[in-house]
């Protein structure tokens, strides 16, 4: 039953795309977006949704509770329907600010982690470095149990392979080891909850975090460099780059490792903070919540 049940779900999701795809990127964005804001709000997920809200600012309103779970679902809604346009929406609607700063970067004979979360459309942080600075960056990503819907989604982040893309898996962790060996570039994701990490506080509750992007950045002596997306309008993003995590003590031995992780997650809570109508709070990100 399970089988045929992921069947119709990718079959759903074929549509969709198919339909997105005729559209102007504008336009997908625009449907994506009011179809996300008049079904999810209504969804049970929500109800999730709600409980980290409050976890995140116990001082608001449930009315302010409801216009950010709008905003969410509106936000989520387009990236869905973006997904056909990655490429296009990447190149002519995504500005990278201080692009040459960062070209200079990517430049430099070294690997580098880049270190973001599911903040506005996060997909597009590899593909506009790539069309615009003509430079790859491995991306990792947790696939759907679905395994049409996963295909579907890896063909469109990765421009039909055009990125290098790892799913979480034993396999997939030694490539990348490999691929910082190679002096490659990564992109992570760090705001989904992960049982065999360490505990540190997000928005001053418990999270379980994989410490693997310090770890491999300590152990290779590449730069730690916080990435952030931001939705400015329909489909108009910027892209932009901050200082890399200091990763090392003056005196050259490793900074503890929780340590760098708090610091990762109070720049992250500073952008959600900012615009938590793009950050997507259905993940159970903290424990027992």
């Amino acid at each position: 039953m399970k089988s045929i049940r992921y069947f119709f779900e990718g079959f759903a999701l074929l549509i969709l795309f198919a339909f997105f795809k005729i559209c102007t990127p504008m336009t997908a964005s625009q449907i994506g977006g009011w179809l996300g804001r008049h079904i999810g709000p209504s969804l049970a997920a929500s109800r999730k949704a709600r409980r980290h809200i409050k976890v995140a600012f116990p001082d608001i309103d449930k009315k302010e509770q409801d216009e950010i779970i709008k905003g969410m679902w509106d936000n989520l809604g387009r990236i869905i329907a973006e997904y056909p346009h990655l490429e296009r929406i990447s190149r002519n609607h995504t500005t990278i600010i201080d692009a040459k700063i960062l070209k200079g970067e990517l430049e430099k004979n070294q690997a580098a982690i880049f270190f973001g979360g599911h903040i506005g459309n996060w997909e597009i942080n590899s593909v506009a470095v790539l069309v615009q600075l003509n430079h790859g960056v491995d991306i990792t990503y947790r696939a759907p149990n679905n395994p049409w819907t996963s295909a579907l989604l890896n063909k469109a982040r990765t421009l039909n392979g055009r990125i290098t893309g790892y799913p979480k898996s034993q396999e997939s962790g030694r490539k990348i080891l490999q691929a910082m060996k190679d002096k490659k570039t990564l992109g992570i994701l760090i705001d989904q909850k992960y049982n065999q990490g360490l505990d540190v506080p997000f928005f001053g509750q418990s999270a379980m975090t994989n410490p693997i992007f310090v770890q491999l950045c300590q152990k290779y002596k590449c730069p730690l460099i916080p990435i952030r997306n931001e939705r400015l309008n329909g489909c108009n993003f910027s892209v932009k780059t901050y200082p890399p995590i200091t990763l090392f003590e003056d005196d050259g031995t490793p900074r503890k490792v929780d340590d760098i992780i708090l610091e990762a997650h109070h720049i992250m809570e500073e952008w959600i903070k900012e615009r938590p109508k793009q950050w997507i709070w259905l993940h159970r990100r903290w424990k027992d919540i």
